[in-house]
Parts: structure tokens; sequence; C-alpha cells
């Protein structure tokens, strides 16, 4: 019986000396490699177990990672700006043993890196040095980006994307961007100044046109016919009042005589 335990512990020890375990954390993937050939379905997170003198498990990271390179970038006059790039990537999981298999684990500076320095060498070249300081930058990360993910197309990896941290210009080259962008913003002012001008003359223009048609209304309308039927009105008006007063109309305009007035014949004309 004791003969029995003891060949039991002694299988089991074997066991466990000849039995490896990994831990495959989440965000990475395990591949099972034995005999120098790497498996085709790497392993998800959890525990693995495998035989240490045959196999052996390697993890890659599938998280989001995160390169960071200083370089010259060369614009379209053929100037070097010194620039600092974030390159953000990630490796497909299921792609993992053929990136094992054909690029090895130092990708970053097999395949990505330098393909990295190509696309961004071509992209810049199309722009000028100023484009890194305005609205174009974005325009030159995507451009960077896209090339990238098109030079590095089945290959596992995916680009998610190049963000451009800082531009270093030649001191004389900053200032003569300055200058121009300063000339560029005086230029924009001024033609904000003659647009207000021009509307402020438009306005006026109107406002005249309607006083001027106004008044041409007017005068069409005073014929003699409306003239009569005013002085019509301002007799009734003059009917209406108490105080005793003298008339004296040709017809068409009244004319009032004023009580006040004894010796000479003093006139008020009342116009409506």
């Amino acid at each position: 019986m004791q003969a029995k335990t003891s060949f039991a512990m002694l299988i089991i020890a074997l066991l466990l000396i000849t039995t490896g375990c990994a831990v495959v954390q989440q965000g990475e993937v395990g591949v099972k490699r034995t005999f120098g050939k790497y498996r085709d379905q790497p392993y998800t997170a959890g525990l693995r177990v495998y035989n240490p003198f045959t196999s052996t498990i390697v993890k890659v990271s599938t998280q989001t990672e995160n390169v960071e390179v200083a370089l010259s970038l060369p614009s379209k006059e053929g100037l070097n700006i010194r620039a600092e790039i974030s390159i953000l990537y990630s490796i497909i999981p299921k792609e993992t043993p053929n990136i094992l298999r054909n690029i090895g684990t130092q990708y970053e500076e097999n395949i990505i890196l330098p393909v990295f320095r190509s696309a961004v060498a071509d992209v810049t070249a199309r722009f000028y040095a100023k484009d890194m300081h305005t609205g174009e930058r974005g325009l030159i990360e995507q451009a960077i980006q896209q090339q990238m993910n098109t030079l590095l197309k089945d290959r596992g990896v995916v680009i998610e994307a190049v963000l451009i941290k800082s531009i270093e210009m030649p001191a004389n080259l900053a200032r003569a961007i300055e200058e121009k962008l300063e000339a560029e913003q005086q230029a924009q002012r001024m033609e904000f100044v003659l647009q207000q001008a021009q509307r402020e003359a438009e306005r006026k223009r109107i406002e005249a046109a309607g006083v001027r048609d106004a008044q041409n209304i007017i005068s069409e309308g005073l014929n003699a016919q409306i003239l009569q039927f005013k002085s019509i009105e301002a007799f009734l008006e003059l009917a209406k009042s108490p105080n005793t007063k003298v008339i004296i109309s040709d017809g068409d305009m009244p004319m009032m005589m004023t009580p006040e007035t004894d010796s000479g014949p003093a006139m008020k004309t009342k116009n409506n």
C-alpha cells in the first residue's frame, strides 16, 4: 500500500515538473509555439497549460499602443521641420500568429516605424511649412494614417491615429509665417470694414429712394379735386367753432377775419 502511494506521488511530481501554466490577461492574446511552430488559433484571456519542455506561450498585447517619434518633416519648399508625432496602433487578435511568423515580436521596429517614416515623408512633402500650423494640420495627420493603413493592409496591424504633438520651425521661418498671418488678418479686417461701409451706403440709398417715392406719391395725389375737398373740410371745421368770425374765400382757400382787428383787415389763413 505504501509503495502504491509513493508511486502515485512520483507520478504527480513528474506531471507538475513536465507541466507549465501561463495566464493570458485581458487585452492580450497568447500564441502557443511547439518545436518552433506557432499554433494557428491564439488563446484568449484565461489560464493555459502547456508542456514547458516542448512548448511555450508567446503573449502579445492587443490594446491600443502609443509610439512617440521625433523626426524632421520635409515641406513643399524643401525645408526640414522638427516635429514630435504619436502613432496609435493596435494588433488584430486573430492575425497574431501570422505576425509572429512573418514579422516577429519586434513588429514596431521591423514594420510600423519604417512604414511611418515613408508615409510621413511622402505626405508632408505635399504641404507648405505654414500648413502645419493651420487647419491643414488635421489633413496631414489623416493622410499619414490612411497611407500607413494602406501599406500595412493584410499585415494584422491597424493604425488608429497619427497625432502631430509639436512643431518646431526655424526662427526666421516662424517670424515670416507670423507676419504673413498678421497681414492676412489685417486684410480680412479691411474687407469687413469695406463691407460695412457698402451696407451702410446701400441702406442710405434705399432710405433716400423711399423718401423720394413718398414725395412723388404725395405730389401726384395733390390734384385740384383733392385741394377743393380739403377746402370744404376746412370750411366745415371753421363753422363748428363758437367764436364770431368772418370767412372770406375765393372758392378754393378759406380766409378768416379775426375779431381783434377793427381798423384793418388782419387775416389768418388756415390750410389743411
